[in-house]
């Protein structure tokens, strides 16, 4: 009995180990996200002007009635993606620091890095594919189609969560 309850706290520690390496993953990922943002502040920007523009796309009527055109706006967007990315890169580190003293209490100290996670996976599952994606028709422009790393960066989010929501052995 005592060598199978070394194996259920061996097996636990490396599943709390698991699900911290995954949330520093996301942490890390977003916080280079926003400090790429940050420091080459037209690139990313030159992207979201011409989504929200509309303006590779098949320029259907009744769809580019949503376009937005004015520059206020264009980084009125792009300020909130930024300060979303570094919202959530936040909330992971700190939840990653609770995680990390949590010791007996791990499950309960969950909740900050479940919200970063879940702040991760709404920019790019609303922000990019819906929004982005549907409202904008990003899908439909051959330069400025963002679909696939937004798939990748859901994804990232979405399997931390995953796993970090699992319940504990």
């Amino acid at each position: 009995a005592a060598q199978g309850g070394s194996a259920m706290t061996g097996t636990r520690t490396a599943l709390r180990v698991s699900r911290m390496a995954l949330v520093a993953m996301v942490a890390l990922f977003f916080s280079l996200i926003a400090l790429g943002n940050l420091t080459d502040y037209g690139s990313n920007f030159a992207f979201v002007t011409h989504v929200l523009s509309m303006d590779d796309t098949f320029r259907s009527e009744a769809l580019m009635l949503r376009a937005v055109t004015s520059p206020v706006l264009h980084h009125a967007a792009y300020t909130l993606i930024i300060g979303w990315q570094l919202g959530t890169a936040l909330l992971c580190w700190w939840g990653l620091a609770r995680l990390w003293r949590a010791a007996d209490a791990f499950h309960a100290a969950k909740g900050v890095a479940v919200y970063g996670l879940t702040a991760g996976v709404l920019l790019y599952g609303v922000g990019f594919l819906t929004v982005g994606g549907e409202w904008f028709a990003m899908w439909q422009s051959v330069s400025w189609n963002g679909q696939n790393n937004a798939h990748i960066f859901f994804m990232l989010g979405a399997v931390a969560l995953l796993h970090l929501s699992g319940p504990e052995a």
